[in-house]
């Protein structure tokens, strides 16, 4: 395929001038048509002959070794627009500035109007390079005038746009324009659609206008407004409360803001958007914006019921070490005494809280036995009564939801208004996480708000990388008082922006948030909304839900505080008095 320059016909030289010219970044290049090149090119190609094959399987194969920018000359155009826009949707291969070639099968006027129908379709307004080779006529000699679409400004983005005209006489252009003029830097007022939805402080919607302007505002609203200012563009917001982040089907359509990028309503997809697998198989990613934490607030712990204060000294299994100590000692007593189990256990209960016994006994066995259950008893009266007053001085509670652990051990569920929360889980195979994403349920608004105040379920909610956090609405600031924000965060996410596979903008998307980055502007950002837009009651509470200011309450000690001892003390004294009772009448009954 590489011979002289002076076998080349006019349309291979330029061709080859082209690809000198405005290829030499490229990886690879495709060459689709039923006829060979001749042309001395010093770069990687393939050649692609779509006469009686599958041009979408043979295009998403060099396209996935990344052969992505394409000299097309075949006999329908159009049949080709449509391949190449089902592999840019098949393909995991993406790039923001592919460039598309179109030569005319032959030099006559039938295939100009051939070639001109591939800018009024759908397909083509989404690929920036597109130039369209086609035959002048109004010169004496072989000439090709070359064409692309207008693309920029606010309409008529499908009419042709003359650049300029190649000449076989002089083998040069004419003008010597840029073949491929929109390099994105101003997009002339071009309206870009942005999928999203009211979620507080990413994007917030119908706000009074002579607060800001628009009537629009939020950390990720921002990043679309200044990636406009930059390129020139205008924003055109288009909203699907219903849905919210909605969800993408099988057949590559969708409801929600990742419906309307699947299906092409919008150009980009906001609203704390994460980096999900399943997602990223079907559209492109920007470069993550901000840095999420997901964990949840859950049902504050309340102060221990009254009556569980006498056994909060010492923990079970203490409990059970006494136990078996009490039971242990009495059958040795029992020994000591030659068999005789008369007031044993009232004997050694008694030796294990301190009290005196009027008989030390009469062999060397049972003084040995009175004398350690004594010292035992002694020790543990003490630590029982040290442990007492600690628990009368500082409140005890239940004991909090800290962890994942914590809240699956509970089953208690936690939930939000859609699904999207669990999205970042869904595939893990890991046992707590799929019963942890099992116990997530979604309620309307109305429903979590009144749950908010049952105690019934956590809240699912973000930490934002300022220190502020995202809590729906329906987490009122009566009803957050009860709740405590847990230590262990659930898994962390990167927010990014989201646009169709190959999308024009993913490139002008990522330099725009690199500087971002760079300046600090997303850190300010967010605290100037949360301040603005954010219930700072709320936030607040939820900042400082660990810290339990009742603690430094200082009160005499009331009746409250040793309710239990007395509800344990009527117990003993109501089953004695029946047993004594029962006694009586049994012994009336013998005689």
């Amino acid at each position: 395929m590489i011979l002289l320059k002076s076998t080349l016909t006019a349309i291979e030289i330029l061709v080859q001038t082209i690809l000198y010219r405005y290829f030499q970044s490229s990886y690879c290049i495709a060459f689709v048509s039923s006829e060979s090149f001749r042309f001395d090119y010093n770069k990687t190609y393939v050649h692609i002959d779509p006469e009686g094959r599958n041009l979408t399987n043979d295009l998403l194969e060099v396209s996935e070794i990344g052969c992505l920018d394409y000299i097309v000359r075949v006999n329908e155009p159009k049949d080709f627009i449509e391949a190449f826009d089902k592999v840019v949707h098949l393909g995991n291969t993406r790039k923001s500035d592919r460039k598309i070639v179109f030569l005319p099968k032959s030099y006559n006027t039938d295939v100009i109007e051939n070639l001109m129908e591939i800018l009024s379709m759908k397909e083509t307004t989404f690929i920036t390079n597109v130039l369209i080779v086609v035959p002048s006529f109004n010169k004496s000699y072989e000439s090709y005038d070359l064409i692309t679409h207008k693309y920029i400004g606010p309409s008529n983005h499908n009419q042709p746009l003359y650049l300029d005209m190649w000449s076989s006489f002089t083998k040069q252009f004419y003008k010597n324009n840029n073949l491929f003029p929109h390099d994105m830097s101003d997009m002339y007022g071009k309206v870009v659609k942005v999928a999203c939805f009211t979620y507080k402080p990413y994007v917030l919607l119908d706000i009074n206008s002579s607060l800001v302007p628009f009537g629009r505002d939020g950390m990720e609203i921002r990043i679309i407004e200044e990636f406009c200012r930059w390129i020139n563009c205008s924003v055109e917001i288009v909203r699907d409360d219903e849905y919210q982040w909605g969800e993408i089907y099988k057949n590559m359509t969708g409801v929600g803001v990742l419906g309307s990028l699947v299906e092409d309503r919008v150009d980009l997809g906001i609203t704390a958007l994460y980096s999900w697998y399943e997602e990223y198989l079907a559209l492109d990613f920007s470069a993550p914006c901000i840095r999420t934490g997901i964990t949840c607030i859950a049902p504050a712990p309340r102060l221990l019921a009254s009556w569980e204060t006498p056994f909060l000294p010492f923990t079970l299994y203490m409990w059970i070490a006494i136990f078996f100590t009490f039971m242990y000692a009495s059958i040795a007593l029992t020994f000591a005494q030659g068999g005789s189990t008369k007031n044993v256990f009232l004997t050694t209960f008694g030796m294990m809280i301190t009290q005196s016994q009027s008989d030390v006994g009469r062999s060397w066995r049972i003084r040995s036995i009175t004398g350690w259950l004594l010292m035992t008893g002694l020790v543990l009266d003490n630590a029982y009564g040290g442990g007492l007053a600690s628990t009368f001085t500082v409140p005890k509670y239940e004991k909090s939801i800290d962890t994942i652990q914590d809240i699956v051990d509970k089953r208690m569920e936690w939930g939000a208004t859609h699904d999207a929360w669990i999205f970042s889980l869904a595939l893990s195979q890991e046992p707590l996480i799929r019963q942890l994403v099992n116990q997530f349920k979604t309620y309307s608004f109305e429903e979590l708000e009144r749950k908010s105040f049952s105690r019934s379920m956590a809240f699912s909610i973000e930490k934002l990388p300022a220190g502020y956090y995202a809590i729906g609405e329906y987490i009122t600031e009566k009803a957050v008082l009860d709740f405590t924000i847990m230590l262990e965060d659930f898994y962390y996410e990167q927010c990014v922006v989201m646009l169709r596979k190959s999308s024009a903008y993913t490139n002008k998307m990522n330099e725009l948030i690199g500087r971002l980055h760079e300046s600090g502007l997303l850190l300010a950002w967010e605290t100037q909304v949360a301040l603005q837009h954010l219930n700072y009651q709320v936030q607040l509470e939820v900042k400082l839900s660990r810290s339990k200011k009742d603690v430094e309450n200082i009160e005499p000690l009331a009746l409250r505080h040793v309710l239990g001892v007395f509800i344990l003390y009527g117990l003993g004294i109501i089953i004695s008095s029946a047993i004594f009772i029962l006694e009586i009448i049994i012994k009336k009954n013998m005689e």
